[in-house]
């Protein structure tokens, strides 16, 4: 152990001693280390803000959509969820909790005392709050009266309230949603912007007044989240779900579904499998630099072997072996990378929060513990990996010629 602390002081003495070539050499290090730092904090901050979007909606919330595929696209021939499916889902299967029907209403926009805005129009039932574990700021939710009267009342979103002027607390005031004329009695909960994008530019109506809207004569286009009663049984009743559905809509056997049931968790667990991904090519691509980097501190450790033969050759006459000379020249070459590695990191993360400051709407950037043991371990690797050959040359070096060396 003693020797190994000797040899580490000595290496940390000979980078000291040559300060402005230690700092220029672990350069390449440093702008790979601090490369992949800033890209996977931005991914790893837009990820951690995705999920803590569905945080509270755990694998019991499942919903039910209907499935498109190119062509329906391309002919214009999209499967839709009808009402029928959505009563089937209610009524007639076993271990289904509470069902919220969800609805996008097609209108000419909002109106208030003059100024206008295009929300998105949502129509549901009083279940949707718990379902989707929302909740108002002000006022109230649609509670199933307004939907069996048919009540014309509306929920908000707070980018909404801001877009048309209305007061901080907008319930009781009375807007316009297309020609109908509707009272504010609530207003959701703040869930600020994504990717510049406003997640609160909404009103939530009751659903039967959105069939009305809708008519008779466009088809709507609608979907349902549900819970499953047992945590344990959520398979069981997605098989459930999709044999009462298919019989709704008329599925023969063998015919596809062109609808899909699926846990609210999904999406985070495809996203997480994508971010991952996404961090694992980034990182790898800027990880180049890093290799870059060690051919540099290969290079300069072999001018420091040559620099310094004269010294190994009074080392190994004062009886230091082989393996001493080779640890001293291993250390010095991973003590080189990891500086330049502690402070790529560093810089890096201060990158990664500029650049997600100049995005609106951009996540704060993160860098998780492991991603910085790792890059700074690979850092040392790197420059231990690359030292080998110049500490391998200077360990076999002959004491007698490197006496001689001038």
């Amino acid at each position: 152990m003693y020797a190994f602390m000797e040899a580490f002081r000595a290496a940390l003495s000979s980078l000291m001693a040559h300060r402005m070539r230690s700092f220029l050499t672990t350069l390449g290090i440093l702008i790979g280390t601090g490369s992949v730092i800033a890209v996977v904090s931005l991914v790893q901050g837009f990820s951690e803000s995705i999920k803590s979007q569905f945080a509270d909606i755990g694998g019991s919330t499942m919903t039910l959509q209907a499935e498109n595929n190119n062509e329906n696209f391309r002919t214009g021939k999209l499967n839709n969820i009808h009402f029928a499916d959505i009563d089937a889902l209610r009524y007639k299967v076993p271990g289904v909790g509470v069902v919220a029907p969800i609805m996008q209403v097609q209108t000419a926009g909002a109106s208030y005392k003059g100024r206008t805005g295009s929300p998105q129009i949502i129509a549901t039932t009083t279940e949707f709050q718990a379902v989707r574990a929302r909740f108002p700021e002000y006022g109230r939710f649609i509670v199933e009266s307004d939907d069996k009267g048919r009540r014309r009342v509306a929920v908000i979103g707070a980018q909404l309230r801001d877009d048309l002027h209305m007061p901080e607390n907008p319930v009781g005031e009375f807007f316009r949603i297309g020609n109908e004329w509707f009272k504010v009695v609530g207003m959701m909960e703040k869930q600020g912007e994504l990717l510049g994008f406003s997640q609160d530019n909404y009103a939530v109506i009751p659903f039967d007044v959105g069939r009305a809207l809708m008519g008779n004569n466009n088809e709507p286009f609608i979907s349902a989240s549900f819970t499953v009663q047992k945590m344990e049984e959520v398979e069981q009743v997605r098989e459930r779900v999709k044999r009462a559905v298919r019989q709704s809509r008329g599925l023969k056997p063998g015919q596809e579904n062109d609808f899909k049931v699926e846990a609210a968790d999904t999406f985070i667990k495809q996203f997480d499998k994508i971010t991952g991904t996404a961090t694992a090519v980034l990182g790898g691509i800027v990880g180049i630099s890093l290799l870059v980097g060690g051919i540099g501190i290969m290079n300069i450790m072999l001018v420091s072997v040559t620099e310094r033969t004269r010294e190994i050759g009074i080392l190994k006459a004062l009886g230091a072996t082989r393996r001493d000379i080779l640890i001293q020249f291993l250390l010095e070459a991973g003590l080189l990378a990891l500086l330049g590695g502690i402070i790529g990191i560093i810089l890096g993360y201060l990158v990664g929060m500029g650049i997600a400051a100049m995005i609106p709407g951009f996540p704060p950037a993160q860098a998780p513990l492991w991603v910085v043991i790792a890059a700074a371990g690979f850092s040392a690797l790197v420059g231990v990996i690359f030292g080998i050959m110049p500490a391998s040359k200077a360990a076999a070096l002959d004491p007698i010629e490197a006496l001689r060396f001038e």
